[in-house]
């Protein structure tokens, strides 16, 4: 499936450093989508399908160095293979819609201008496996990277491998995300994560209303 079989079904995708509050976000659109009687799947990257999810705890945790920028890379994208191939397209198919914390733009932004990988390489990776298949509709939240950091301050959790990089990183990562927002201004959105999690939702959801619903 290249994105021309999708039946209906739509594939939203919320993209973003660190803390920008991506999770809660997908997660209140989802119940927003649900009373207007869509039917929605929730899902994220890494993960969100057998082997993609234990290729999740590869990437996520352990030190920085764990993998360099090709390897994290390729792990990614056998992930997002498989996340593709027995989630996403199947549900489409179906004439679901399906909303993802994350896809492509995050492995372009995290490994193409955060590890410096570079955007060619990324994108020839990119081409072989996923083809042109594409998000509806995207929104990158954008939030300084050093608030947003301040936000994962706490958490329990294990997967903190790519919050234990340097503020350049992170910087890097979020001029990333500008930048692919400003070179797909028809997909993608670009969402001021500093404000309150109710008036980014409205936000969110009267974009949604206005494009996709009938």
């Amino acid at each position: 499936m290249q994105g021309d079989r999708r039946k209906g079904g739509k594939f939203i995708t919320l993209e973003g450093g660190d803390g920008s509050g991506k999770s809660t976000q997908s997660r209140l659109l989802a119940e927003f989508l649900e009373t207007r009687s869509v039917e929605t799947l929730l899902t994220r990257e890494p993960g969100g399908a057998p082997g993609a999810d234990e290729i999740r705890e590869l990437i996520l945790t352990g030190d920085p160095d764990r993998w360099d920028a090709v390897g994290e890379t390729l792990l990614f994208y056998a992930s997002r293979r498989n996340h593709l191939r027995l989630t996403i397209w199947p549900a489409l198919e179906e004439g679901r819609w399906v909303i993802s914390d994350r896809f492509a733009d995050s492995t372009m932004a995290y490994q193409g201008y955060g590890n410096q990988l570079g955007e060619e390489a990324v994108q020839r990776i990119h081409d072989f496996a996923v083809g042109s298949f594409a998000p509806d509709l995207t929104f990158i939240f954008d939030i300084p990277a050093e608030e947003g950091l301040k936000r994962t301050m706490g958490r329990t959790h294990d997967e903190v491998r790519f919050e234990k990089m340097d503020l350049s990183f992170h910087e890097r990562l979020r001029d990333g995300f500008l930048d692919i927002a400003r070179k797909n201004p028809d997909r993608c959105i670009l969402i001021d994560a500093t404000r309150s999690v109710d008036a980014i939702q409205q936000e969110l959801r009267e974009t949604v209303a206005a494009r996709l619903l009938p």
